[in-house]
Protein backbone atom coordinates (compact mmCIF):
# COMPACT_ATOMS: atom_id res chain seq x y z
CA UNK A 1 0.00 0.00 0.00
CA UNK A 2 0.93 3.49 -0.79
CA UNK A 3 -0.32 6.45 1.44
CA UNK A 4 0.18 9.95 0.65
CA UNK A 5 -0.96 11.76 3.70
CA UNK A 6 1.07 11.68 7.01
CA UNK A 7 2.63 13.91 9.45
CA UNK A 8 6.06 11.18 10.08
CA UNK A 9 9.07 14.30 9.96
CA UNK A 10 9.82 15.20 13.34
CA UNK A 11 9.19 18.84 15.32
CA UNK A 12 7.86 20.52 12.72
CA UNK A 13 4.08 20.75 12.86
CA UNK A 14 1.60 18.30 15.28
CA UNK A 15 2.84 15.35 13.63
CA UNK A 16 5.83 13.33 15.26
CA UNK A 17 7.55 14.63 18.23
CA UNK A 18 10.64 13.27 18.01
CA UNK A 19 12.86 10.67 15.65
CA UNK A 20 11.90 7.51 18.09
CA UNK A 21 8.53 8.25 17.45
CA UNK A 22 8.73 8.47 13.97
CA UNK A 23 10.70 5.26 13.36
CA UNK A 24 7.79 3.72 15.64
CA UNK A 25 4.81 5.07 13.41
CA UNK A 26 6.94 3.96 10.27
CA UNK A 27 7.09 0.32 11.78
CA UNK A 28 3.88 0.46 12.17
CA UNK A 29 2.95 0.86 9.14
CA UNK A 30 5.08 -1.80 7.12
CA UNK A 31 3.82 -4.25 9.66
CA UNK A 32 0.24 -3.12 7.90
CA UNK A 33 2.06 -3.47 4.20
CA UNK A 34 2.74 0.21 3.45
CA UNK A 35 6.03 0.19 1.55
CA UNK A 36 5.82 4.08 0.42
CA UNK A 37 4.49 7.34 1.98
CA UNK A 38 4.46 11.05 1.47
CA UNK A 39 5.40 12.88 4.23
CA UNK A 40 3.22 16.17 3.67
CA UNK A 41 4.08 18.63 6.18
CA UNK A 42 1.26 21.21 7.24
CA UNK A 43 1.94 24.22 4.50
CA UNK A 44 0.66 27.62 5.27
CA UNK A 45 -1.41 26.47 8.06
CA UNK A 46 -2.23 29.40 10.45
CA UNK A 47 -1.46 27.39 13.15
CA UNK A 48 2.14 27.11 12.22
CA UNK A 49 3.10 30.12 10.46
CA UNK A 50 6.15 30.67 12.48
CA UNK A 51 7.90 27.56 11.38
CA UNK A 52 9.84 27.84 7.94
CA UNK A 53 9.56 25.19 6.06
CA UNK A 54 11.53 24.75 2.45
CA UNK A 55 11.73 22.12 0.15
CA UNK A 56 15.53 21.64 0.62
CA UNK A 57 14.93 21.31 4.54
CA UNK A 58 11.78 18.59 4.05
CA UNK A 59 14.37 16.63 1.48
CA UNK A 60 17.06 16.80 4.21
CA UNK A 61 14.83 15.52 6.71
CA UNK A 62 13.37 12.96 5.05
CA UNK A 63 16.71 11.52 4.02
CA UNK A 64 17.93 11.50 7.55
CA UNK A 65 14.99 9.76 8.29
CA UNK A 66 14.87 7.12 4.94
CA UNK A 67 18.68 6.49 6.21
CA UNK A 68 17.40 5.82 10.04
CA UNK A 69 14.89 3.19 8.17
CA UNK A 70 17.11 1.83 6.31
CA UNK A 71 19.37 0.61 9.46
CA UNK A 72 16.53 -0.58 11.10
CA UNK A 73 15.34 -2.55 7.91
CA UNK A 74 12.36 -1.16 7.84
CA UNK A 75 11.05 -1.56 4.18
CA UNK A 76 9.34 1.70 3.62
CA UNK A 77 10.34 4.66 0.84
CA UNK A 78 9.29 8.07 2.36
CA UNK A 79 8.96 11.01 -0.61
CA UNK A 80 8.86 14.67 0.80
CA UNK A 81 5.17 16.64 0.53
CA UNK A 82 2.88 19.01 1.55
CA UNK A 83 -0.45 19.16 3.07
CA UNK A 84 -1.85 22.66 1.79
CA UNK A 85 -3.69 24.63 4.01
CA UNK A 86 -6.44 26.66 1.36
CA UNK A 87 -5.77 30.35 0.90
CA UNK A 88 -6.58 31.98 -2.38
CA UNK A 89 -2.70 31.91 -3.64
CA UNK A 90 -2.96 28.47 -4.84
CA UNK A 91 -1.86 28.99 -8.28
CA UNK A 92 0.96 30.96 -7.03
CA UNK A 93 2.49 27.75 -5.37
CA UNK A 94 2.98 25.63 -7.67
CA UNK A 95 6.51 26.76 -8.54
CA UNK A 96 7.04 25.22 -5.62
CA UNK A 97 8.13 21.63 -5.44
CA UNK A 98 7.32 21.04 -1.95
CA UNK A 99 3.65 21.83 -3.03
CA UNK A 100 2.91 19.36 -5.15
CA UNK A 101 3.34 15.78 -5.84
CA UNK A 102 3.85 13.62 -8.77
CA UNK A 103 6.11 16.27 -10.87
CA UNK A 104 3.82 18.97 -10.49
CA UNK A 105 0.62 16.98 -11.43
CA UNK A 106 -1.11 16.79 -7.87
CA UNK A 107 -1.80 19.07 -4.77
CA UNK A 108 -3.02 17.97 -1.40
CA UNK A 109 -5.46 20.76 0.05
CA UNK A 110 -7.66 20.60 3.08
CA UNK A 111 -9.73 23.81 4.46
CA UNK A 112 -10.80 25.02 8.07
CA UNK A 113 -13.04 21.97 9.82
CA UNK A 114 -15.54 24.90 10.38
CA UNK A 115 -15.24 27.39 7.38
CA UNK A 116 -15.09 26.60 3.84
CA UNK A 117 -14.69 29.91 1.79
CA UNK A 118 -16.84 31.95 -0.65
CA UNK A 119 -15.15 31.37 -4.36
CA UNK A 120 -12.77 28.28 -3.29
CA UNK A 121 -13.85 26.48 -6.65
CA UNK A 122 -12.87 29.25 -8.75
CA UNK A 123 -9.61 29.01 -7.63
CA UNK A 124 -9.39 25.08 -7.42
CA UNK A 125 -10.90 24.93 -11.22
CA UNK A 126 -8.13 27.40 -12.09
CA UNK A 127 -5.57 25.14 -10.62
CA UNK A 128 -7.16 22.28 -12.34
CA UNK A 129 -7.11 24.46 -15.44
CA UNK A 130 -3.26 25.24 -15.05
CA UNK A 131 -2.40 21.12 -15.33
CA UNK A 132 -2.24 20.47 -11.27
CA UNK A 133 -5.11 18.43 -9.76
CA UNK A 134 -6.37 19.24 -6.40
CA UNK A 135 -6.71 16.30 -3.95
CA UNK A 136 -9.04 17.77 -1.28
CA UNK A 137 -7.99 16.40 2.03
CA UNK A 138 -10.83 14.25 4.60
CA UNK A 139 -13.85 16.44 3.62
CA UNK A 140 -15.31 13.89 5.49
CA UNK A 141 -14.52 16.13 8.53
CA UNK A 142 -15.74 19.42 7.62
CA UNK A 143 -18.94 20.55 8.99
CA UNK A 144 -20.09 22.05 5.73
CA UNK A 145 -19.54 18.61 4.41
CA UNK A 146 -21.13 17.35 7.08
CA UNK A 147 -24.52 19.19 6.49
CA UNK A 148 -24.55 19.02 2.76
CA UNK A 149 -22.22 15.53 1.43
CA UNK A 150 -23.10 16.90 -1.95
CA UNK A 151 -20.73 19.52 -1.69
CA UNK A 152 -18.29 16.42 -2.44
CA UNK A 153 -20.01 16.17 -5.63
CA UNK A 154 -19.07 19.48 -6.43
CA UNK A 155 -15.28 19.21 -6.38
CA UNK A 156 -15.42 16.00 -8.56
CA UNK A 157 -17.33 18.12 -10.83
CA UNK A 158 -14.73 20.22 -11.17
CA UNK A 159 -12.04 17.70 -11.45
CA UNK A 160 -10.82 17.49 -7.80
CA UNK A 161 -10.07 14.08 -6.51
CA UNK A 162 -11.22 13.23 -2.90
CA UNK A 163 -8.66 11.78 -0.31
CA UNK A 164 -11.15 9.93 2.92
CA UNK A 165 -8.81 9.25 6.35
CA UNK A 166 -8.40 5.76 7.40
CA UNK A 167 -9.33 7.20 11.22
CA UNK A 168 -12.77 8.64 10.08
CA UNK A 169 -13.89 5.04 8.56
CA UNK A 170 -12.51 3.34 11.48
CA UNK A 171 -14.74 5.92 13.54
CA UNK A 172 -11.74 7.01 15.43
CA UNK A 173 -12.32 10.76 14.23
CA UNK A 174 -16.28 11.06 15.08
CA UNK A 175 -19.27 10.01 14.50
CA UNK A 176 -20.35 12.38 12.07
CA UNK A 177 -16.91 11.94 10.03
CA UNK A 178 -17.62 8.01 9.87
CA UNK A 179 -21.22 8.63 8.64
CA UNK A 180 -19.89 10.99 5.85
CA UNK A 181 -17.01 8.97 5.21
CA UNK A 182 -19.11 5.82 5.04
CA UNK A 183 -21.49 7.54 2.27
CA UNK A 184 -18.51 8.93 0.32
CA UNK A 185 -16.76 5.63 0.32
CA UNK A 186 -19.44 3.63 -0.47
CA UNK A 187 -20.79 5.62 -3.30
CA UNK A 188 -17.36 5.52 -5.00
CA UNK A 189 -16.46 8.97 -4.32
CA UNK A 190 -13.66 8.67 -2.53
CA UNK A 191 -10.56 7.69 -4.84
CA UNK A 192 -7.54 7.66 -2.24
CA UNK A 193 -7.80 6.29 1.51
CA UNK A 194 -4.53 7.61 3.57
CA UNK A 195 -3.65 7.46 7.45
CA UNK A 196 -3.31 11.13 7.97
CA UNK A 197 -0.86 9.90 10.61
CA UNK A 198 0.30 12.34 13.16
CA UNK A 199 1.49 10.22 16.56
CA UNK A 200 2.44 6.56 17.37
CA UNK A 201 -0.83 6.46 19.74
CA UNK A 202 -3.97 7.33 18.83
CA UNK A 203 -3.13 8.66 15.57
CA UNK A 204 -0.60 6.23 14.43
CA UNK A 205 -0.66 4.37 10.97
CA UNK A 206 -4.25 2.41 10.91
CA UNK A 207 -4.48 2.61 6.68
CA UNK A 208 -4.47 -1.53 7.18
CA UNK A 209 -7.56 -1.74 9.48
CA UNK A 210 -9.67 0.74 7.47
CA UNK A 211 -8.89 -0.95 4.46
CA UNK A 212 -10.23 -4.68 5.30
CA UNK A 213 -13.40 -2.54 6.14
CA UNK A 214 -13.57 -0.51 2.69
CA UNK A 215 -12.25 -3.84 0.50
CA UNK A 216 -16.28 -5.56 2.57
CA UNK A 217 -17.76 -2.56 0.90
CA UNK A 218 -15.97 -1.81 -2.21
CA UNK A 219 -14.50 -5.62 -3.02
CA UNK A 220 -11.39 -5.30 -5.52
CA UNK A 221 -12.05 -1.80 -6.29
CA UNK A 222 -10.61 -0.83 -2.62
CA UNK A 223 -6.85 -2.16 -4.30
CA UNK A 224 -7.66 1.28 -6.30
CA UNK A 225 -7.95 3.60 -3.43
CA UNK A 226 -4.44 2.54 -1.29
CA UNK A 227 -2.56 1.36 -4.07
CA UNK A 228 -3.49 2.03 -8.00
CA UNK A 229 -4.16 5.85 -7.31
CA UNK A 230 -2.02 6.84 -4.51
CA UNK A 231 1.00 5.37 -7.39
CA UNK A 232 -0.70 7.33 -10.40
CA UNK A 233 0.00 10.32 -7.87
CA UNK A 234 3.48 9.77 -7.46
CA UNK A 235 3.97 9.30 -10.91
CA UNK A 236 2.08 11.89 -11.86
CA UNK A 237 -0.43 9.61 -14.22
CA UNK A 238 -4.06 10.39 -14.79
CA UNK A 239 -6.78 9.14 -12.84
CA UNK A 240 -10.12 9.42 -13.90
CA UNK A 241 -13.07 9.81 -11.86
CA UNK A 242 -17.05 9.22 -12.33
CA UNK A 243 -19.26 10.65 -9.86
CA UNK A 244 -21.64 8.31 -11.05
CA UNK A 245 -24.13 10.84 -10.21
CA UNK A 246 -25.95 13.81 -11.84
CA UNK A 247 -24.62 16.75 -9.48
CA UNK A 248 -27.03 19.49 -11.65
CA UNK A 249 -29.89 16.95 -10.87
CA UNK A 250 -29.03 16.47 -6.89
CA UNK A 251 -28.47 20.44 -6.90
CA UNK A 252 -32.10 21.06 -5.13
CA UNK A 253 -33.26 18.03 -5.41
CA UNK A 254 -35.52 15.95 -2.37
CA UNK A 255 -32.90 13.43 -1.80
CA UNK A 256 -29.92 16.23 -0.81
CA UNK A 257 -32.44 17.68 1.17
CA UNK A 258 -32.96 14.06 3.15
CA UNK A 259 -29.33 13.45 3.26
CA UNK A 260 -28.67 16.84 4.91
CA UNK A 261 -31.16 15.80 7.32
CA UNK A 262 -29.59 12.70 7.80
CA UNK A 263 -26.36 13.81 8.45
CA UNK A 264 -27.43 16.58 11.11
CA UNK A 265 -28.73 13.68 13.12
CA UNK A 266 -25.83 11.82 13.52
Amino acid sequence: MIDIHNHILPNLDDGSRSMDMSIDMLECAADQGITEVVSTVHYQHPKFENIKISFENITEQVSALQVQLERKSIPIKIHPGAEVFYYPNLIQLIKNPLTTMGNGKYMLVEFHPRFIPKGHKNELFNLKMSGVTPIIAHPERYIDVQNDIYKVLEWMDIGCLIQVDAGSVLGTLGKRAKTASEIIVKNRWCQILCSDAHDNKNRNFNLGYAFELVENWLGEDAFHLVFNNPKSVLSGTIINIDPAIDTEYYEDSVWRKIMSKVMKTK
